[in-house]
């Protein structure tokens, strides 16, 4: 399977906390990726993802644009080739300055306690 990043359809996320952020998944479970998903993530200008931790890894590749992460109690300054890892159950939270911000989010297909992580169709 070969999939370019911009002709995969994003969907806008609609939860508390969401502000202009939109998703789309890459490669995930629905493709037959046991192990991972790729998830493309894109927050406009002024959004940012909901502040939030989780019982998973995730690895993030800035793909355009430039912003700030949230890593616990510390703001990092993000930009276009940053790759940043995020532990499990370490809050954190994307926001995008100035124009968007696009990064790619890898994330395990199951969780530990057997169920699918969400986003990883």
């Amino acid at each position: 399977m070969i999939r370019n990043i911009n002709d995969v359809p994003m969907n806008a996320i609609e939860m508390e906390g969401v502000k202009d952020t939109s998703m789309a998944v890459m490669v995930g479970r629905s493709d037959g990726a046991p192990n991972f998903a790729l998830r493309s993530i894109t927050v406009k200008p002024g959004g940012h993802t909901p502040k939030h931790s989780h019982d998973f890894e995730h690895e993030v590749y800035v793909v355009e644009g430039h912003g700030t992460v949230l890593l616990g109690d510390q703001m990092h300054l993000i930009r276009a080739g940053d790759v940043i890892y995020v532990k499990a159950d370490l809050e954190h939270q994307f926001k995008s300055q100035g124009e968007s911000l696009r990064f790619l989010c890898m994330v395990p297909a199951m969780r530990d306690c057997g169920e699918p992580t969400p986003g990883s169709d």
